[in-house]
């Protein structure tokens, strides 16, 4: 299983080909080069992509699928596809509120001073 993560910079609308569904989506990596990654989802997975929008930070799970093809010429062409079957939203934790350092006016003079230095 692989997996790609990022931001979503475009959904397109579903397309039916007789009874075959896809529904492609480009997702833009978080990387240090990002890439714009496009995706697709079959079948009753189109549905997965209703949940979300442009911006949307993702994490897909995905199969590569490659296909030959011998074009009327009678040469040999190679397709591929990433298809994502499950998509999740990345959800950050939130940021934690630290307690306030100890400064000068809140230690008490009361304590030893028991530093080696």
């Amino acid at each position: 299983m692989s997996e790609i993560s990022g931001k979503i910079k475009l959904i397109n609308d579903a397309e039916t080909y007789g009874t075959f569904t896809k529904r492609s989506f480009v997702v833009t990596t978080s990387e240090q080069y990002p890439q714009e990654v496009q995706l697709e989802c079959h079948q009753d997975k189109c549905d997965l992509l209703d949940k979300f929008k442009v911006g949307d930070e993702i994490k897909a799970s995905l199969n590569i699928r490659g296909k030959l093809w011998i074009n009327p010429e009678g040469k040999e062409v190679y397709f591929n596809t990433i298809v994502a079957w499950r998509i999740e939203a990345i959800k950050y934790a939130p940021k934690q509120k630290l307690p306030p350092l100890e400064t000068a006016e809140n230690i008490d003079d009361g304590e030893p001073d028991d530093l080696p230095f």
